[in-house]
């Protein structure tokens, strides 16, 4: 089985995120969108949160699993008994970055690859954190995240 793991923080998961984990869904038998923990980047929203949101917004995907981690990625990855680890690029800059990660990540675990797949045109601006910016600032973010995402962000920027 091919199995492939799909991991970010996810905070928030947006349209571009989707569309790419429905890219991969088409390409492998079973997808795992892993969301890290990851407290060194201080999420806006908790663990749970993401996990429920993603659920959520991939519930349509039947080969597509959510699950949170806090272990190195190459722990998680064995734990799973994948064989793929998928990164997306949205741009050139991303890929400096993500060459370097893909790397490393050989070095850690040398028989599992690293597959890049990017984003739908009209999506490739879209990231997390100009999400949880605009979203932070009272601003609509319906267009680029799935509603219950938008309703989720509006609830937590609006609470004192």
């Amino acid at each position: 089985m091919n199995k492939i793991i799909y991991p970010g923080t996810f905070d928030p998961i947006t349209n571009g995120h989707t569309d790419l984990i429905e890219r991969a869904s088409r390409l492998f038998d079973h997808v795992v969108v892993a969301i890290a923990a990851n407290t060194k980047k201080g999420p806006t929203l908790d663990l749970a949160k993401r996990i429920d949101l993603a659920r959520e917004v991939l519930k349509h995907l039947h080969n597509v699993e959510v699950i949170g981690f806090s272990i190195l990625l190459a722990d998680f990855v064995e734990q799973q008994n994948a064989n793929v680890v998928l990164r997306g690029l949205r741009a050139v800059s991303d890929f400096e970055y993500e060459f370097q990660l893909a790397n490393m990540n050989r070095s850690l675990m040398p028989d599992i690859e690293t597959v890049f797949l990017t984003p739908a045109e009209h999506l490739s601006f879209i990231s997390s954190s100009l999400i949880r910016e605009i979203a932070s600032l009272g601003g609509d973010v319906s267009k680029f995240v799935h509603k219950s995402v938008a309703i989720e962000l509006k609830a937590h920027f609006s609470s004192p």
